[in-house]
């Protein structure tokens, strides 16, 4: 796919985790409390696939899962100027605040629904062009 393909998914995918946090109520529950890190997990691999789209998919999907679990740990670091980052709004979405195992297999999902979607398009479109 073209980079163009992967920003105007990864805008999608950053729509859909907004519209997660303000109407998060009417999801179930178990959705509700989870679906947010797995959708910031393939908003992360959307945006590997931005910066590597000439690269084979494998390495996104490693390098988003990486960087995904570094944040996560980065959660156990409660220096004052970090902690006043992760008070603002950006910062507490792309930092997060506390670290849990959960989150991790969140990501984990996440990402994978991220390479799954992935394939599944660029399979899609390399059928129509033999076509």
């Amino acid at each position: 796919m073209k980079r163009i393909h992967y920003i105007l998914i990864a805008i999608i995918t950053l729509l859909i985790g907004l519209a997660s946090r303000k109407f998060g109520n009417y999801l179930p529950d178990f959705l509700q409390e989870y679906s947010g890190d797995a959708i910031w997990a393939m908003m992360i691999y959307w945006g590997f696939r931005v910066l590597l789209y000439h690269k084979p998919i494998y390495i996104s999907t490693v390098v988003a899962w990486i960087f995904s679990v570094a944040i996560e740990f980065s959660e156990l670091y409660k220096a004052p100027w970090i902690n006043h980052i992760r008070k603002t709004t950006i910062g507490g979405l792309i930092l997060g605040y506390d670290f849990a195992y959960s989150d991790i297999l969140c990501y984990t999902v996440g990402i994978f629904i991220g390479y799954a979607v992935d394939t599944l398009l660029s399979n899609l479109k390399s059928k129509s062009r033999k076509a």
